[in-house]
C-alpha cells in the first residue's frame, strides 16, 4: 500500500492510499473542524466518510503532467507512466495551484 499526505495551501488535509482495490481519500479530521477548511473539488466535498475509487481520483491526475513533461519525468525517474501513484508522489511535491503532495513519512 502507497500512501501520500495532501496538502491545500500547505495545510495537511487528508490521507490517499492506493491499494489492491484502487484509491481511497480521506480527509483528515482536524482539517474538517477548521472553520477555513476547503474541499479539494467539487466532486470530493469535505466530509468525514472516506472516497473510494479504482481508477486515480481525476482531482490528483489532473497534477500529472502530460505529453512531453510524462515522458522527461517517467523516464528521468523510471516511472511507468500508468503508474498514477507514483507519477503523482515523483512530480506532485510543489505543484501550480492549492494541492500538493508529499509521500508519507515526508511531512
Amino acid at each position: 500500500m502507497r500512501q501520500a499526505a495532501i496538502y491545500v495551501q500547505d495545510v495537511f488535509c487528508g490521507i490517499l492510499q492506493e491499494d489492491e482495490d484502487g484509491f481511497h481519500f480521506q480527509y483528515d479530521a482536524g482539517y474538517l473542524s477548521a472553520k477555513d477548511a476547503m474541499a479539494l473539488s467539487p466532486t470530493m466535498p469535505l466530509s468525514s466518510e472516506p472516497y473510494d475509487k479504482e481508477m486515480m481520483f481525476p482531482v490528483f491526475d489532473g497534477l500529472i503532467p502530460e505529453g512531453w513533461l510524462l515522458d522527461i519525468a517517467s523516464k528521468s525517474w523510471k516511472i511507468d507512466p500508468r503508474d498514477r501513484m507514483a507519477l503523482l508522489l515523483a512530480c506532485c511535491k510543489d505543484c501550480i495551484g492549492d494541492i500538493s503532495v508529499k509521500p508519507v513519512g515526508d511531512e
